[in-house]
């Protein structure tokens, strides 16, 4: 039975960071990468999150410390998503001001804008390790495995890239 939860886990994580990366992966005809709906990526992070939980097998008094590590997961989710939409409008406005007279954001203002969007995934990265840490400690070694192998498979924050850019 535990296997079976485990691997159950393990498949809706890898199904759901499979989905969000041929999602994010498969350019258009014109060349731009598809956004995934707001829907798709709320299933797939419910997803990832059901998953994980179900991977640790918690105790009813693990539980108690696995509120606050949801919310962080989804609050990394709601911020990683608002900066998806942020540069999918930037790139609409240049295209429909492709012959205006405002140039591209040069060199500096490109750093800046990294710098700032690490500032904040920084942040949000700070705040699971904060909220996970009641609960980590509570983990066998076993759960403590799991927990790590399981967020990786969902990337640094929760989100499975294949390598591409994170905004």
């Amino acid at each position: 039975m535990i296997k079976q939860t485990i691997a159950a886990g393990t498949i809706a994580l890898m199904l759901a960071g499979a989905g969000a990366a041929l999602a994010q992966s498969t350019p258009s005809r014109d060349g731009a990468r598809p956004q995934i709906s707001t829907e798709d990526s709320a299933a797939f992070t419910d997803a990832r999150i059901a998953g994980l939980k179900a991977g640790l097998k918690l105790t009813a008094e693990q539980e108690k410390n696995w509120p606050a590590v949801e919310t962080a997961l989804r609050d990394l989710a709601k911020q990683r998503a608002e900066r998806a939409n942020a540069r999918a409008e930037r790139r609409e406005a240049r295209r429909a001001d492709s012959n205006a007279t405002q140039p591209a954001p040069d060199a500096i203002a490109r750093m800046r804008e990294g710098a700032d969007a690490m500032t904040a995934r920084a942040a949000g990265m700070k705040k699971l390790a904060d909220a996970s840490e009641p609960l980590y400690k509570s983990l066998d070694d076993g759960q403590k495995r799991r927990f790590g192998a399981l967020l990786r498979m969902g990337g640094r924050d929760g989100h499975h890239r294949h390598g591409h850019r994170r905004g």
